[in-house]
């Protein structure tokens, strides 16, 4: 009994220590590309990838990869050829990923379809074009709810745009009228609005283009996505 505690013991101190050793030279790597990239490109994380030999860095919101030496960056994906399953590709997609919950409904333009059991989140911008592609073709989902982010991110025009369309009487009719009808959207724009809060969200959440859509499960899917692939998500989350 004694034997085999010790055989325990050592080998969680064998854990430990490779543990610590890793990490160690998971910040060496780290300190290495980022001198070599300079101050003005930020490394957020190395970690060992599941290749042997190579280290998996996080630039930004993409992913890259290093040798041991950090003498190399290389740009590509990780492909598992006995399953398929493109690792890179995973990865950026739960990197990408947010919590359902951590978006504020109040401050989004709520429009039911149906019975409305199927959930989706759109951050747009009222001068985006793949924004209102994506709006029309949206008009074909049956049974869906979907919340509508406003951030205006491409001109000064766009914040006013908001504006009119959260102000308006029936901000969805408005939102619509411009988006697929191309009435622009007119009356006041001195309403308090939630813009800067999606903004704000939008600026934590690196969402950096319109359109940008989550899912109920935290997925993230950019531009005018088509509706064959929503309606595949939706089925996925069932």
């Amino acid at each position: 009994m004694n034997k085999l505690l010790s055989v325990v013991v050592v080998a969680c101190i064998a854990l430990l220590f490779s543990g610590i050793v890793n990490a160690q030279a998971e910040q060496q790597i780290k300190t290495e590309i980022q001198k070599r990239l300079g101050a003005n490109v930020k490394v957020k994380s190395v970690t060992a990838a599941p290749v042997p030999g190579l280290y998996e860095v996080l630039v930004g919101n993409e992913f890259f990869y290093t040798d041991a030496s950090a003498k190399y960056l290389i740009q590509g994906e990780i492909i598992e050829l006995a399953s398929g399953k493109n690792i890179t590709e995973q990865r950026q997609a739960d990197l990408n990923r947010i919590k359902w919950a951590d978006l504020n409904q109040a401050n989004a333009i709520k429009t039911v379809r149906g019975n409305g059991s199927r959930q989706l989140a759109v951050f747009s911008d009222p001068n985006c074009g793949y924004c209102k592609r994506l709006e029309k073709s949206m008009q074909q989902l049956e049974n869906v709810t979907i919340y509508t982010y406003l951030i205006p991110i491409l001109s000064a025009d766009s914040t006013q745009k908001s504006k009119q369309i959260w102000c308006a009487a029936d901000p969805y009719k408005a939102y619509v009228d411009w988006m697929i009808n191309g009435i622009s959207p007119s009356g006041k724009s001195d309403c308090n609005t939630p813009l800067d809060k999606n903004l704000a969200f939008a600026k934590t959440y690196g969402i950096t283009g319109t359109p940008t859509l989550f899912f109920t499960d935290g997925s993230r899917f950019p531009g005018a996505v088509q509706i064959a692939d929503i309606e595949k998500k939706f089925s996925s989350l069932k």
